[in-house]
């Protein structure tokens, strides 16, 4: 049990720019927010197209997105990431959504120093009240929120810090962390956590009301960066992995189920043929200074409407159905139509047949 404290302990520490209260998550001036109404990302239905090890290769044929990235606490452009913009796609296989991110930057990378490394984050609404901004928006202190003063503001948030993660390799769920009921990772802090504001953060299955065993990390992820000449896979000795200040793209990429096992209104569920609200979030060590917890870049000042789309078969089999359904309509109007002319020849024979002399039979 001491060890478990330990760890826990750890973690908070490790993790506070992402699940501690913090007072250093202050806007510069009245919030106001121009957003690309036009900007979603589809996850097509693309079974056995990638495999989840931080590399782009086999995402060449799958679209995404491209974002320019803006400080979240003020969007302004002339604020922008210099280091150029993000491209986000998405896809699923009927079992499991995946993310992949791609942005251009510098090569920085500090062992052990999350803070001087590149991180990533993915926030999702899942209550229906849950804002972008703020983090979900419930008007509740770092004292008083709770899953009930709190209740429909619940935001989803998977948040990786690279400081401790070898490249190309999978960090998030695993079998210590989740047998222990939390979102934690400690091997590469590849957090599960939920929100209800930026105050008010925790891993999932950790809150203010108490733990629940029942919490598990479902995110897996890995990253990589272009500049690398190796193939044959990383080791924690190989770190710093690359040349500090070499030019190229930084690549994360995620996976989690579409659906988990979530009873606690702390994970977003995805449905096929539906839609969710997300955004992404980057953080930078822009000249070599740590980044801080607010101090993140994001791809929108709002929510990003992201589609899960329906598979081949089942578009193919709702095409097929709508196109018997017309046939039939366009039938059934043809036999109405002959069925008209007809009754109109009969009456007009009818009609004219009246002028004709009755004979009776027997004088023929």
């Amino acid at each position: 049990m001491r060890g478990v404290r330990v760890f826990l302990l750890g973690v908070l520490i490790l993790g506070s720019t992402l699940v501690r209260p913090t007072s250093s998550h202050e806007e510069s001036g009245e919030w106001s927010c121009d957003s690309d109404s036009e900007s979603r990302i589809s996850a097509g239905f693309r079974p056995g197209v990638v495999t989840l090890d931080g590399r782009a290769d086999d995402w060449k044929e799958v679209d995404g997105h491209e974002f320019p990235l803006r400080p979240a606490l003020d969007p302004d452009e002339d604020h922008e990431y210099k280091g150029g913009k993000m491209i986000v796609k998405a896809l699923h296989d009927g079992k499991d959504v995946y993310f992949m991110l791609q942005v251009d930057g510098e090569y920085m990378y500090s062992k052990g120093n999350n803070k001087q490394c590149p991180s990533v984050a993915l926030m999702f609404q899942v209550g229906e009240k849950a804002t972008y901004h703020n983090m979900g928006g419930c008007k509740e202190s770092s004292d008083k929120c709770t899953s009930k003063s709190c209740r429909g503001y619940e935001v989803d948030i998977m948040h990786f810090s690279i400081g401790n993660a070898v490249p190309g390799r999978l960090y998030g769920g695993n079998v210590i962390d989740n047998g222990e009921g939390n979102g934690g990772d400690r091997f590469g802090h590849l957090f599960d956590t939920y929100a209800w504001n930026p105050h008010c953060r925790n891993l999932d299955g950790l809150g203010p009301s108490g733990n629940d065993s029942s919490a598990q990390n479902d995110w897996k992820g890995a990253w990589w960066h272009s500049s690398f000449t190796t193939h044959a896979g990383y080791v924690e000795e190989d770190s710093p992995y690359s040349s500090s200040g070499k030019k190229g793209t930084f690549y994360f990429e995620f996976s989690r189920p579409l659906r988990t096992m979530d009873r606690l209104q702390q994970d977003v569920q995805f449905s096929i043929g539906q839609s969710s609200k997300f955004s992404v979030a980057f953080w930078y060590p822009v000249d070599g200074k740590p980044w801080h917890g607010s101090g993140h870049y994001s791809v929108s000042c709002d929510w990003v409407p992201l589609d899960v789309s329906l598979g081949i078969i089942s578009v193919l089999q709702k095409a097929a159905s709508q196109s018997a359904w017309d046939v039939a309509s366009a039938f059934a109007l043809l036999v109405s139509v002959v069925s008209f002319c007809v009754s109109l020849f009969v009456g007009c024979w009818i009609s004219k047949s009246r002028g004709i002399s009755f004979v009776p039979i027997d004088r023929i």
